[in-house]
């Protein structure tokens, strides 16, 4: 059979990632701030949306716009509220607290702003060390080698260069780096500055108000030994006690291993929930969490000025152009809106039982679950519950926090985080002398019904923080 190139014409549906449809997924994997922020940029780059206030009516254009929201506010359920007590202010002791300096003369101090409303300044490790660094005895030329050592120390407190790479670096000599090294060492907090933890523990040892001798012995000669627990072994090369051991490690405990970790270099970041789950009797309602969202509306100007007849040709098409963005970007709003009061309603209903009494009858859940639930795409729930958090009776969750493995127990299952709050009550109420084995957890779950492999209480532990048995026993 012969071989030959033909050309056919063929129908066929594909889906198109259209800019509109990159943006409306982009708003759906957003969280309430990026949300924000999100409108807050197209609101300087288009000139069609307006910000409309919330007693203002919409017109018959943007009401339809908002259709797609009709089933949302007929679903959801009116909170009662609490009634609130009117309290009549006191306007002249405010303003005598609050009110701007009006005269030149002095005032007391009862005039001035309280304390607790101006704000904090939380002074970082690296200020601090520039500033006694500046107090310091170091002469001249050598606060640069210092300089280049506190730029480095990490928010541990310990440093976090060689010795050798600075003195290359500055052009200087080794012995010259060690020096100011041992000046920045007296810094506060004690033991700044230290390259490995034994250094840093040394600091603040050979500084303590009650001085302990056999513990900078430790520290110095059997350091080693001490870390993994050998006390016997400690005492017998060093040939004292074994109690004495036990005293001095107590000492050696006291210490702080992270000098840094008293200042924060970054600020708290809190975390602003999307949805709102209120208990009202014996059901839950969901509440959607519009605070400082704005209420989005297409300009008036603009439309009569498109509809006039007067606007140049490339006008009309600038203008038709930002509308369709504007109205797209108000119905992606919506739809997203829509897609997260579902799917919140959906995990409700599979995990009701968690809401009512608590983690221990948290169920397994996967995302094919709520995607049958509320008939869509498994890609569109993982992109809803991802890095969004639900504010409920029980606590603040992510929504991924909902979904979880099963786990046998019994003739049903039980999700995996219920098994790891099971591996911390154990943990929390061992004999500290003779901590659990990752096996005899497994054991004491077994009694529970709920069978699972050594191993995997290892990976769960581990997943917890928690440190091994042989980590967690009381030494001394």
């Amino acid at each position: 059979m012969a071989l030959e190139i033909r050309q056919q014409l063929r129908q066929a549906q594909v889906p198109i990632m259209t800019p509109q449809l990159q943006q409306a997924i982009k708003l759906l994997q957003c969280n309430h701030i990026e949300v924000m922020q999100a409108l807050e940029q197209e609101l300087k780059e288009n000139p069609i949306l307006e910000v409309a206030a919330f007693d203002e009516s919409l017109s018959e254009q943007e009401n339809d716009s908002r259709s797609d929201l009709k089933s949302l506010e007929e679903n959801a359920e009116e909170v009662p509220q609490p009634e609130r007590e009117v309290i009549d202010p006191d306007w002249e002791s405010y303003l005598e607290s609050y009110g701007g300096d009006r005269g030149t003369g002095q005032k007391d101090s009862s005039a001035q702003r309280p304390l607790e409303n101006m704000a904090s300044y939380s002074e970082t490790l690296f200020h601090s060390l520039v500033r006694q660094l500046q107090l310091s005895p170091i002469e001249r030329d050598d606060r640069r080698i210092a300089l280049q050592l506190i730029g480095n120390v990490d928010e541990h407190g310990y440093l976090d260069i060689d010795l050798q790479t600075v003195a290359v670096s500055l052009g200087v000599e080794l012995e010259r780096v060690e020096r100011v090294l041992t000046e920045v060492q007296k810094f506060d907090p004690t033991g700044i500055a230290a390259r490995n933890l034994r250094e840093c523990l040394l600091l603040q040892a050979r500084v303590l108000e009650e001085p302990s001798p056999l513990a900078v012995q430790i520290l110095e000669e059997a350091f080693e030994q001490f870390k993994k627990g050998r006390l016997d072994q400690v005492a017998r090369k060093l040939k004292v006690s074994l109690e004495d051991i036990k005293q001095a490690s107590k000492v050696i405990c006291s210490l702080n291993p992270k000098p840094g970790s008293s200042f924060h270099e970054t600020d708290t970041i809190y975390v602003v929930p999307d949805i709102y789950v209120i208990k009202v009797g014996n059901d839950y309602s969901v509440v959607l969490n519009d605070d400082g969202v704005p209420r989005l509306r297409i300009s008036p100007f603009y439309q009569r000025e498109l509809h006039s007849g007067m606007a140049s040709p490339a006008a009309r098409d600038y203008i038709q152009e930002k509308m369709r963005a504007a109205a797209w970007l108000i119905k992606s709003i919506h739809q997203r809106q829509r897609t997260i009061y579902k799917v919140t309603q959906s995990i409700i209903k599979f995990q009701k039982e968690f809401f009512d009494k608590g983690i221990d009858y948290l169920r397994p859940l996967i995302l094919r679950d709520v995607a049958n639930d509320v008939e869509m795409h498994e890609s569109t729930i993982s992109r809803v519950t991802t890095n969004k958090y639900v504010h409920t009776p029980r606590g603040i969750f992510e929504l991924k926090y909902f979904f979880n493995s099963g786990i046998r127990h019994g003739n049903d299952s039980i999700a995996s985080e219920s098994v790891k709050n099971q591996i911390l009550r154990i943990v929390k109420g061992e004999n500290r002398d003779k901590p659990a084995s990752d096996k005899q957890i497994a054991d004491e779950l077994a009694r529970y019904h709920i069978h699972i492999a050594r191993r995997t209480v290892a990976k769960y532990r581990e997943l917890l923080g928690i440190p091994p048995s042989s980590e967690r026993r009381q030494k001394f």
